[in-house]
């Protein structure tokens, strides 16, 4: 499905979607299941900053990649990437923030890299998460806080805090369906 041929019935204010959150809060599984719920366009900002075999890409390259996804008319972002958080928001209509408690991200990380979930987070094979991304997921919860209160500041923006995986399930379970569009 294009962009273009998501159904009119879905709301206003859900055209372009941002959804971030700490390592581990469940951005990616959140982000394809409103996808598969909307309609909507998904882009990962991972596959925009990265080339195959997880090398980055040059810093106009990643800019390019990442106005060219802003311009389309509809989409969600799944991805943190926090320098470009503000240029991001102010092309959104609505920014969900992940905020589940650190001891269940830190869980899901440790699990990612034990099955091997995302091979690109250590190319030195072992199956730990990285001290950075123990970090990251560390100090998330304030980082979080200052972004949140920045965004919510925008007047364009509906910002949608969920802390649990039930408030996930009962926020997408209130979302239209668009007609004709399978769940």
């Amino acid at each position: 499905m294009t962009a273009d041929s998501v159904p009119a019935e879905l709301p206003p204010p859900m055209r372009r979607v941002l959804i971030v959150g700490s390592p581990g809060a469940g951005k990616s599984t959140l982000a394809q299941k409103l996808a598969a719920r909307t309609g909507l366009p998904l882009i990962h900002l991972d596959d925009l900053y990265w080339n195959p075999g997880w090398v980055k890409v040059e810093a106009a390259v990643w800019q390019q990649r990442l106005a060219e996804a802003l311009a389309q008319e509809r989409w969600i972002l799944d991805g943190n990437f926090s320098t470009t958080l503000r240029e991001r928001a102010l092309h959104a209509d609505q920014v969900v923030f992940l905020r589940p408690p650190r001891l269940l991200c830190l869980w899901r990380a440790f699990w990612r890299e034990r099955l091997n979930l995302r091979p690109h987070a250590r190319h030195d094979g072992a199956k730990w998460p990285s001290r950075a991304l123990l970090q990251d997921i560390w100090q998330f919860p304030p980082q979080a806080q200052r972004q949140w209160e920045e965004l919510a500041r925008l007047p364009h923006l509906k910002v949608t805090v969920l802390r649990s995986d039930a408030e996930i399930r009962a926020w997408l379970r209130q979302l239209p369906t668009p007609a004709g569009h399978k769940t």
